[in-house]
């Protein structure tokens, strides 16, 4: 390898190694297939998700509820990041079933508050967000004037107890680290480097096969990280995935044409999605044969 390549961004790594992913194609006993995800009890239309955003007033008026809006029109799961209480009970007062991920603050406090917020709002599911606790500039990492502190297993295995709700772990790029959360008895992980929280991690789809062939199917895992279509959602679908996220390019929807930009690209990359399935016989998304994938040349 090129030294100058040894520091690359993780989300060039990510797209490069995604688009060496090849596909084969199979038609004998080829169906219309269905995109319908079943996740906590619930039934959705399409795998693909909205990210786990926040601050998306920078880019349409009450963006993050714009965003719930669109996700629920085209019959997906919204994830939410951080924001205030009252920007999550608009979410989910759109109808959205919401995912609330919660930054690992310091203040342990705070995260209890919040899961109690949101099951009494009625979400979906609650998570941490693990791999924000530490800044390269000033060590543990700050986020409008919170501090923020590594979690450790017995914490997650407490928060896990303390809910009701499906608990997510956000930011697993290890099988290390999912074999911890399943012994601490989450009902879900984020497959995810946060878009570069380091340089030169692992790209999501190369480590989900491991973790997958972990879990076993005992909890979703949802990917992110460079998604951007239908035949991206396919190849992590194929590796294991249960879901996958998608970020900027709903953000760009977003800003564009508000709630019904962000329906309109979950719909595009779901027909994308559905067209990939059936041209590899792929009848549902539980379905999908993992040796379609064939490994490319893979460079970045």
């Amino acid at each position: 390898m090129d030294n100058n390549k040894r520091s690359v961004s993780s989300d060039v790594i990510t797209r490069a190694y995604l688009d060496s992913l090849l596909l084969e194609m199979r038609h004998i006993d080829a169906v219309m297939p269905s995109t319908k995800l079943s996740l906590y009890g619930k039934e959705f239309s399409t795998p693909v998700t909205t990210g786990a955003l926040s601050h998306l007033h920078n880019h349409y008026p009450n963006g993050m509820v714009e965003m719930a809006k669109g996700g629920f029109m085209a019959g997906a799961v919204v994830f939410s990041g951080m924001g205030p209480k009252e920007e999550l009970e608009g979410m989910i007062n759109t109808g959205a079933s919401v995912i609330k991920i919660i930054k690992p603050y310091a203040d342990r406090k705070s995260i209890y508050d919040k899961i109690r917020h949101a099951e009494d709002m009625g979400a979906l599911a609650v998570g941490i967000d693990t791999d924000h606790a530490f800044s390269k500039s000033r060590g543990y990492d700050e986020i409008e004037g919170m501090e923020m502190y590594p979690m450790s297993q017995k914490e997650i295995l407490e928060l896990v107890k303390s809910t009701s709700l499906p608990f997510v772990i956000k930011g697993v790029l290890s099988l290390v680290d999912a074999k911890k959360c399943l012994d601490a008895g989450v009902s879900g992980m984020v497959i995810s480097h946060h878009n570069g929280r380091i340089n030169s991690a692992v790209p999501p789809l190369m480590i989900l096969p491991e973790i997958a062939s972990e879990v076993k199917g005992r909890v979703p895992l949802f990917v992110d990280c460079s998604i951007q279509t239908g035949l991206d959602v396919f190849k992590a679908l194929a590796l294991g995935a249960t879901a996958c996220s998608v970020g900027r390019p709903l953000m760009a929807r977003l800003k564009e044409n508000g709630a019904q930009g962000v329906c309109d690209g979950i719909n595009e990359i779901t027909k994308d999605l559905k067209y990939t399935m059936a041209m590899t016989a792929s009848k549902d998304i539980t379905a999908i044969d993992p040796s379609i994938v064939r490994m490319g040349s893979f460079v970045w």
